[in-house]
């Protein structure tokens, strides 16, 4: 572990929260001629870790309803009435292209020319995993002419393609890689070995596969992929390489909870539709996911207000998350996989085998945070039906990640269609200017109505995709018209 922490500080350097675990600013260097895999591989982790684990786990959130504003504070009222401006991603789009994507490019290319292919599995599943994140997020992003320094501006490629390309480069690295393959230095799994590698490729493929399913035929790849078994038996996550020290703590907790550049502003608090879900089923993750109230209760604020005129809904009526300096960074978990294992085979298979993953799925949610109750919210409160297959997962896949991967939550809820909007909407829970507070209104499972709410999306509709980043539009003359926010993503159309 010193020998890890020590490497992060030499290769990182880091003095302020803009060049949170930055390893070049130049994105067209380090050249594989002057560094080494090793050298340069555990930073393209970190600003990953940095852009995955912070600005998207934030974004998911809100627009997944697991958190609402504090008290008084702005910082996020855009997320809260589901809102996007092109300027507000731009720093995290452009740390994905230079610090991670054209990073991972110089390592698969070192990596490849010296058959180095364990190194060329792991860099591909990153490179894979980051393109898979943009897709997601935008619908649309440049891929094809993308790193090449001749091209100023790069068209933007369909979200279809980009999926079919990293599909196929992820075929390609799986297939020449051996568990026996050595893996340059790395902070996901720490060992050398291809073995793990190996395994969380597998589940992201699997990912990729279910994302991709509802718009084209992929029953047999996905047949032969989870008929090899080989998939992650625990949480795929960074998680023993952070302290608690300036830019080098958990990205998260470094933005919300740190107070390392003087900052003591509260921002993010429970919503009441994630808080009061998880209450109704008497579900004991809530107490690993939020911590209580100062008067030891668990409270959920409401989207797009702050509570700012309130005079008794004030900073510590609602809950805050729980986290720590070295909380972890979920990239794929075991109850991800499982969820989409009882998909598959509500789908293609067997009920008998659905509801086997399907528990497995919380079970594993519940082992993954330390909690208890995994049997009774699967066989009492929301028990298996395959004719409700859909909400069951649905529901289930958003209370489980929405206390571990917020972003991933977001896209399956855009995908799955679950959970749905009741018929409340966050004007009924709570009336700005009355500061009348009903959360008794709230029905558990269902998503509401900002208070606020953008315009452009309209009452009872998910956000489903970010504006085009700023910083590639508008230097980008390729750049095509932004979609309006309730245009899908391809594999949510």
């Amino acid at each position: 572990m010193k020998r890890i922490l020590f490497l992060l500080a030499i290769i990182l350097g880091i003095t302020s929260c803009d060049d949170y675990l930055d390893i070049n600013t130049d994105p067209n260097s380090p050249s594989g001629d002057v560094v080494s895999s090793d050298m340069i591989f555990p930073g393209v982790e970190m600003n990953l870790a940095s852009s995955y684990g912070n600005f998207l786990r934030i974004v998911g959130g809100y627009y997944g309803q697991h958190y609402a504003h504090n008290f008084g504070t702005s910082n996020y009222m855009d997320y809260s009435e589901f809102k996007m401006s092109p300027t507000r991603s731009s720093g995290t789009y452009t740390q994905l292209y230079t610090r991670v994507i054209n990073n991972l490019n110089t390592i698969i290319k070192n990596s490849e020319s010296k058959e180095e292919w364990g190194t060329y599995l792991a860099a591909t599943t990153l490179r894979v995993f980051t393109f898979q994140t943009i897709v997601d997020a935008y619908g649309e992003a440049p891929f094809s002419e993308s790193g090449n320094p001749d091209i100023v501006s790069p068209n933007y490629d369909e979200g279809s393609a980009i999926y079919d390309a990293i599909l196929a480069e992820l075929n390609v690295a799986l297939a020449n890689a051996a568990t026996t393959d050595v893996v340059c230095t790395n902070f996901l799994f720490g060992s050398t070995s291809a073995e793990e590698w190996i395994s969380f490729a597998n589940a992201l493929k699997l990912k990729l596969l279910m994302r991709v399913s509802n718009v084209r035929n992929v029953q047999s790849e996905l047949a032969s992929l989870i008929a090899e078994g080989n998939f992650p038996t625990e949480d795929v996550t960074w998680d023993d390489c952070w302290t608690d020290e300036t830019g080098k703590a958990s990205p998260f907790y470094q933005e919300e909870y740190a107070n390392y550049f003087g900052s003591t502003q509260i921002n993010v608090v429970a919503n009441i539709a994630y808080m009061q879900t998880l209450l109704d089923s008497n579900d004991g993750r809530v107490s690993e996911f939020f911590e209580t109230n100062e008067s030891g209760q668990y409270k959920g604020g409401v989207s797009g207000t702050n509570f700012s005129t309130s005079s008794q809904y004030k900073s510590p009526y609602f809950c805050r998350p729980v986290f720590a300096y070295d909380m972890p960074v979920a990239l794929i978990s075991v109850s991800e996989t499982e969820f989409f294992l009882a998909e598959y085979h509500a789908r293609y298979g067997t009920s008998a085998d659905a509801q086997m993953h399907y528990e497995e799925a919380i079970k594993a949610s519940f082992m993954s945070v330390g909690a208890t109750g995994a049997e009774d919210i699967y066989t009492n409160q929301y028990p298996w039906d395959i004719a409700k297959y859909e909400e069951l997962i649905g529901i289930q896949k958003w209370i489980a990640l929405g206390g571990s991967n917020n972003f991933e939550s977001w896209c399956e809820m855009r995908r799955l269609g679950y959970p749905m909007f009741g018929s409340v909407s966050g004007e009924d829970i709570y009336n700005v200017a009355n500061d009348d507070y009903k959360p008794e209104l709230y029905v558990s499972g269902t998503l509401y109505s900002p208070i606020n709410v953008n315009t452009d999306l309209g009452a009872n509709k998910v956000l489903q995709r970010l504006k085009y980043a700023e910083s590639s539009s508008n230097r980008n003359s390729n750049a095509p018209a932004n979609k309006k926010d309730d245009v899908p993503v391809f594999w949510a159309e």
